[in-house]
C-alpha cells in the first residue's frame, strides 16, 4: 500500500484560487481576523503530518483488531489512545469551537480540508472527533450558559467526548416513534430511561468522560417528532467544581461486530434512570439536533471523500509500478518484460474516473462549506440566502459524495485486480470502510426524499433556484472566454435539464404522490453530476490560464475535460429515469416480487 500523502496542492488551489477563501474570511464578521492563508496553510500542513504519520499506520491494525466490549466497558484497538491523545495535544478538537469556551473559530472550509486528510488515515479514528464536535456545536448553540461552561470547554480539549444518541430498535428514520423517556426532577434535571442502538463512540477507553446528547419524550409530550426533546448525559456526573463524580446510569450493552470501520464502537446504550439536562426547549429536539446534523452530514460527505482519495493513491501507484502485457499501441519500455498497467485504456478510465470524481467531491464540500461558514457567521440576507443553500445542498453532498465514494473504492480496488481483493494491500478494507456512509446520518435514500421532498418539492423550487443562480451566474461571466466553451456549454446544457427535471418533478408530485419518492434518488444523483460539473467548470476556469506552464494546472484541465466528456452524460440517463414516473414501481404487487 502506498503511504498516505495529504493532497495540499489541491486543497491549497481550491482554497486559495478557486473560492478566494481567505477574501470571504476578512469580510465576515466572526471570522475577519481569525484567520488568514498563512494560519491556514500551517494548519494544513500540521494535520497533513499527523495524518500521514500517526493515525494512518494504525488504520490497518484497527481493523484487525477492532473494539473489544467486557462487563459494560469498551476498548480500543491497540495504539488509538495514543494517537488521540496527541490529536488532543495538537488542539485539533478545538479547531472550529466557539473562542468563548476555548475553542480557536476556524472556518468550516478550513475544517472540511483537516476533515478529509483524517478520514483519509482512518474513518474510524475520525468518527471519534466528529462525533463530539457536532455535540459541541449543538450544546453551543442551544444549551443554557451553565451547560455550555461545564462542558464545552472539557469537550474542545478532548478530556470529554460527545455523541448523539438518536437510533432505537424500533425506530430508525422515524424518530417520532421513539420510546426513550424523560423525567422531571425537583432539581431540574430529568430521570432518562430507555435504550437506543448503533451508537457510534458510544463507550470508549479515549477520554475521561461521554457527553451524550439524548432524543427523549417527556411524559405529556405530542405525539410523533413533535414531542421529542434533547438531553444532555454524561457518563459520569460533574461536580460544582468541573471534577468527575459518581457514575450516572449510563451503560454499554454491547458493541456491533460490522462490515467496517472496525476500530470505531459502535453501542447499544442503556439508560436506566440516568440524570440528564434539558438542551434547547422542551419538544424541539429534533431542531436542536438538527443543528449538528448538517454539519455532521457533510461530514460523512468527507467520509467517503477521504476513503477515495486514499483508495485513488494507492492505485494509481500500483498502476504506475505494476508490470503486465503490452500498451495497444506498441510497447512503452521495451527494455522490460512487460509496460506498466498504467498504458492500458480501461486502467485509465478507472484512475481518471476516481480523479475526476475526487477532484469535483472536494471542491463540492469546500462549496457546501462556504455557505455554512457564511450562515454562521454571516448577517442579514447573505445570511438566510447562504442558509437555503445550505437546506438544499447538504443531503447532496452527503449522498452524492458518498455513492461516488464507492464506486472510487471499488474502482482502485479493481486496478489491483486480484490483489485487490486481498486484505494486505488495503484496498478491500476501503471498500468495507466506506460503505457504511452510504447509510448513516440518514441513508442515501432518505437524503433524496429529504432533497425532492422538503428541498424542492415543498417549497416550489425556491431553495433551488438559488443554486440554479449561483450556476447561471458563473455561465454569465464566464461565457465570453473562447477558451472556456468547452465546458460553459455542457454545463449550461447540464444546468437547463436540471431546471427542466425539477419543474416536471414540482407539478407531477401535485397529481401523483409516489412521484416524489420514486424520482428521488435518479433526482439527487442528476443534480450531483450537474454540480460536479459546476465544480470542474470553476477549477477550470482558474487552472486554464497556468496550464501550459504547471503540469499541476495542466492535470486539473485534462481532468475537467475527462468529466465533461465521459461523467456529465450520465445526467441522460437519469434524467429519463425521473420523467419515467411512478408507474412501473407501483403498479406490482407486492405479492408478485
Amino acid at each position: 500500500m502506498a503511504e498516505y500523502k495529504a493532497p495540499l496542492r489541491e486543497m491549497h488551489f481550491l482554497l486559495h484560487e478557486v473560492f478566494a477563501a481567505d477574501q470571504l474570511w476578512a469580510r465576515l464578521p466572526g471570522l475577519a481576523g481569525a484567520v488568514e492563508r498563512e494560519t491556514a496553510d500551517a494548519i494544513l500542513e500540521e494535520m497533513a503530518k499527523l495524518a500521514a504519520n500517526t493515525l494512518d499506520p494504525l488504520n490497518r491494525s484497527g481493523d484487525e483488531e477492532g473494539c473489544h466490549w467486557a462487563e459494560g466497558e469498551v476498548s480500543t484497538p491497540a495504539g488509538m489512545k495514543e494517537a488521540y491523545a496527541t490529536y488532543c495535544e495538537g488542539g485539533w478538537g478545538a479547531l472550529l469551537g466557539n473562542p468563548e469556551y476555548g475553542g480557536m473559530g476556524m472556518p468550516k472550509m478550513l475544517g472540511a480540508q483537516v476533515e478529509e486528510m483524517i478520514n483519509s488515515a482512518s474513518i474510524s479514528f475520525a468518527l471519534y472527533p466528529m462525533l463530539t464536535a457536532g455535540a459541541c456545536l449543538a450544546i453551543d448553540t442551544h444549551a443554557s450558559e451553565a451547560l455550555k461552561q461545564k462542558y464545552l470547554p472539557k469537550m474542545y480539549e478532548g478530556t470529554w467526548a460527545g455523541v448523539m444518541d438518536l437510533t432505537e430498535p424500533h425506530a430508525g428514520t422515524d424518530l417520532g416513534m421513539i420510546r426513550t423517556k424523560a423525567e422531571p426532577q425537583e432539581d431540574g434535571s430529568y430521570r432518562i430511561t430507555g435504550s437506543k442502538i448503533f451508537i457510534t463512540g458510544g463507550d470508549q477507553d479515549l477520554s475521561e468522560n461521554i457527553v451524550h446528547l439524548v432524543l427523549a419524550k417527556l411524559p405529556d409530550a405530542p405525539a410523533g417528532s413533535r414531542g421529542i426533546s434533547l438531553f444532555l448525559v454524561p457518563k459520569y456526573l460533574v461536580n460544582e467544581d468541573g471534577s468527575l463524580g459518581e457514575r450516572n446510569g449510563v451503560h454499554c450493552g454491547s458493541i456491533e461486530h460490522k462490515m467496517g470501520i472496525k476500530a470505531s464502537a459502535t453501542c447499544a446504550m442503556n439508560f436506566d434512570g440516568a440524570k440528564g439536562w434539558l438542551v434547547g426547549e422542551v419538544n424541539k429536539g429534533l431542531a436542536a439536533m438538527f443543528t449538528m446534523m448538517n454539519y455532521e452530514r457533510l461530514g460523512v460527505g468527507i467520509q467517503g471523500l477521504g476513503a477515495s482519495e486514499r483508495s485513488y493513491q494507492n492505485a494509481r501507484e500500483y498502476a504506475l509500478e505494476r508490470i503486465q502485457s503490452r500498451a495497444p499501441s506498441g510497447p512503452q519500455q521495451p527494455d522490460k518484460a512487460a509496460d506498466p498497467i498504467i498504458v492500458h485504456p480501461d486502467v485509465r478510465r478507472m484512475l481518471l474516473t476516481q480523479k475526476a470524481l475526487i477532484g469535483a467531491g472536494r471542491a463540492l464540500s469546500t462549496y457546501v462549506a462556504q455557505w455554512l461558514d457564511i450562515a454562521k457567521f454571516g448577517e442579514g440576507e447573505e445570511k438566510q440566502h447562504a442558509e437555503g443553500m445550505v437546506a438544499l445542498l447538504t443531503p447532496v453532498a452527503k449522498a452524492f459524495i458518498t455513492d461516488a465514494g464507492l464506486e472510487c473504492t471499488v474502482l482502485g480496488q479493481q486496478v489491483f485486480g486480484g490483489h485487490g481483493y486481498i486484505r494486505e494491500w488495503g484496498q478491500e478494507q476501503l471498500v468495507r470502510d466506506v460503505r457504511i456512509t452510504q447509510i448513516y446520518e440518514g441513508t442515501n435514500g432518505i437524503q433524496a426524499l429529504d432533497l425532492v421532498g422538503r428541498k424542492t418539492v415543498a417549497n416550489g423550487g425556491a431553495y433551488f433556484e438559488l443554486f440554479a443562480t449561483d450556476v447561471q451566474a458563473f455561465i454569465d461571466r464566464e461565457g465570453g472566454r473562447e477558451e472556456m466553451a468547452e465546458f460553459v456549454l455542457p454545463l449550461s446544457a447540464g444546468l437547463q435539464c436540471l431546471k427542466e427535471v425539477t419543474a416536471s418533478l414540482i407539478a407531477r408530485a401535485k397529481e401523483d404522490p409516489n412521484a416524489p419518492g420514486a424520482a428521488s434518488v435518479e433526482y439527487l444523483h442528476l443534480f450531483g453530476y450537474v454540480a460536479y460539473a459546476y465544480m470542474w467548470a470553476r477549477m477550470a476556469a482558474k487552472a486554464l490560464p497556468k496550464a501550459g506552464e504547471d503540469d499541476f494546472y495542466k492535470g486539473q484541465v485534462k481532468t475537467a475535460r475527462f468529466y465533461f466528456a465521459r461523467l456529465l452524460p450520465r445526467t441522460q440517463s437519469l434524467a429519463a429515469s425521473v420523467k419515467a414516473g411512478s408507474g412501473t414501481l407501483m403498479d406490482i404487487e407486492a405479492e408478485l416480487f
